[in-house]
Parts: C-alpha cells; structure tokens; sequence
C-alpha cells in the first residue's frame, strides 16, 4: 500500500480512478487529479510547500517533487507525463507536456503546453520553454519547434497508455 502522510496538517487528495504504486509516497500538501497514476518509488514530498497535479498525469517510476519553503510550487496539468527518475523542483508544466526520463526541471521554470523535455536534460531556474517545443542538453535549450497536432497526438497517446497500465494493476 502506497504511503500516504499528512504532515503540518496537510493530508493528500487522491482524485478518482487514480493508481498509486505499493511503494509510492505522497506527502503533505498534495492534491491529485482523476485517472492519474503515480508509479514504484515516486515520492511527492509536499512539506513544504503545495503540489498540485491535474488529471491523466502520469508520474512514473523513481521521479521526486519537491519545493522550496515558501518559495516555490509545484503546478502540473492535465495529461501530463513525467518520465522514469525526474526531479521536478518547484516548477510548473502545462498541459499534455512531457518530462523525458532522468530530466531534472528546477525552481520557477514553466514547461509549455505540449512541449516535450528530452530525456536527460536539466531545466535551470526561471527557464520558459515555449509551448509545442523540444527542450534538450545540459543545461537544456531550445531544439525545435513541433506541429502541435503532433506533439498533442503523441503526448496524450503516452498519457492514455500509463492510464491503461495503472488498469493492469487494479485489484
């Protein structure tokens, strides 16, 4: 059973139809949307400030949400996918973005809608990725431009896929 904590008097809300894995953590100041998923090793660690998740996100396996004390939030829209050992660091995604694997997007950045982070990069303070973008590299810069119809199509596909996954693993 996933680890569910209050703390300074703030209890997570889970939304409906949302899966959390047997070792996932959900601290403090969370709300999750509905359909959501958060997957083996995830820890949202919301202690010190608020973590807000929409629906149809997927937080995959291994990925850490943290904030700064009183500084910094967490803000994730719909449909979002963040890939296997993110670290979203007080930072805002938009709707059906994706966070590729290993990425590490930190304090104040925002990640446009539809916009993707390549797996591996590192998205500094304050970074503004414009949306339908490709974000890549150390620290991460823009690629190019997607066709949003593209992006949208791709992005949402990999969202219902972990909606599906999470199914597989209903009791």
């Amino acid at each position: 059973m996933a680890i569910i904590k209050s703390v300074r008097g703030f209890t997570p809300q889970i939304g409906k139809d949302t899966y959390l894995a047997d070792n996932a953590a959900v601290i403090g100041d969370v709300v999750i949307g509905d359909g959501c998923s958060i997957w083996f090793g995830a820890v949202l660690r919301g202690d010190v400030n608020s973590i807000r998740i929409g629906n149809g996100v997927n937080i995959q396996d291994g990925s850490v949400l943290h904030t700064l004390y009183e500084k910094s939030v967490i803000e994730i829209g719909d449909n979002v996918s963040v890939g296997h050992n993110v670290t979203i660091h007080g930072a805002k995604i938009d709707d059906g973005a994706l966070i590729g694997m290993g990425s590490v997007v930190l304090d104040h950045a925002v990640v446009g809608e539809g916009a993707i982070i390549a797996a591996g990069s590192v998205v500094l303070s304050n970074t503004l990725v414009e949306p339908g973008s490709i974000y890549a590299g150390v620290p991460a810069k823009f690629v190019k431009k997607v066709d949003p119809a593209q992006s949208k199509e791709i992005n949402q596909k990999i969202a219902n896929n972990y909606h599906m996954y999470a199914s597989w693993y209903k009791e």
